[in-house]
């Protein structure tokens, strides 16, 4: 059973006016329990306006959104409980820090679900733990911290809600690689600690290749093609006309191909492919033919 899904999704900014723009319209979609999944499109294909849906924060022009397969507007009260359930992390988020305490920005989310002051501190901590933010970090101020550890306050502010869904919007635009990776590999722990859905919006095609189970791709306020991540990076001409491209592995492992090495099709990681070499390697060696 779908824990979040669509039904012709629409959303139109200013409409009936001469500014009246369709963001997204028509979209069916669903997303499961526990499922990680990538959302993949050009910049103004729609994303971040879908994303918004799935919490509340936008309403629907036309179209409904469910949760737990009741609708998410059915009541003003059911989408307040519903937005503490699926937890949205905006881009840059930690220009939404705001508290003079890291640990009180943290709290901020679980206060305003009335929990008491002990569970209060208990999710604080386990967010940090989560986020990957030492507990001597929480008593200073946030704006204090580098902009890796901003990241991660924000992103430990919306996890201290124990969200059902976790969506996010970027989460490591304009960080180095090393902190792209940590920041990938906190939200996988939190993932798997909780068997939580993950939604994340990226443009950062050999972080979402090696991380999600699913993509979905958007263009022009639709959604055009969706699949696992060897099937929709083997469609490299399509994603270049939407001004998307395969990881990069995955033009070498094409390039390999072409130049007569038995590579297989459906290589998106550096760990697919430094295996399939190897394993020619190895053919090799007990003198096989793989290299005639």
């Amino acid at each position: 059973m779908s824990l979040i899904r669509t039904e012709k999704l629409t959303h139109i900014y200013s409409a009936g006016t001469p500014f009246e723009r369709v963001a997204i319209h028509d979209i069916d979609f669903s997303v499961e329990k526990g499922e990680y999944l990538g959302v993949i499109g050009a910049t103004g294909s729609g994303k971040s306006t879908f994303i918004q849906h799935l919490n509340g924060l936008l309403k629907p022009t036309s179209g409904r959104v469910f949760f737990d397969e009741c609708d998410l507007h059915e009541s003003k009260e059911y989408t307040r409980k519903t937005r503490f359930k699926v937890g949205l992390v905006f881009q840059y988020p930690e220009y939404q820090l705001f508290e003079s305490t890291v640990f009180e920005d943290i709290a901020f989310g679980p206060k305003n679900m009335g929990l008491k002051e002990q569970e209060i501190r208990e999710r604080v901590h386990e967010a940090a733990g989560f986020a990957g933010l030492d507990s001597s970090e929480l008593s200073k101020s946030p704006f204090e911290l580098s902009g890796g550890l901003k990241r991660r306050a924000a992103i430990a502010g919306v996890i201290a809600m124990r969200p059902e869904a976790l969506i996010l919007d970027e989460p490591t635009a304009g960080l180095d690689p090393r902190g792209r990776d940590e920041v990938v590999r906190n939200i996988m722990d939190y993932k798997h600690a909780h068997n939580a859905t993950v939604i994340m919006v990226t443009h950062n095609m050999e972080e979402i290749a090696r991380s999600v189970d699913r993509i979905v791709l958007f263009e022009e306020g639709s959604v055009v093609m969706e699949g696992t991540p060897a099937e929709v990076f083997s469609e490299n001409e399509r994603l270049k006309a939407l001004g998307l491209t395969a990881p990069k592995v995955t033009l070498i492992a094409a390039r390999l191909r072409a130049l007569g090495l038995p590579v297989s099709q459906g290589i998106y990681t550096i760990a697919q492919l430094r295996q399939a070499l190897l394993g020619m390697t190895e053919e090799k060696k007990r003198g096989g033919d793989s290299f005639a």
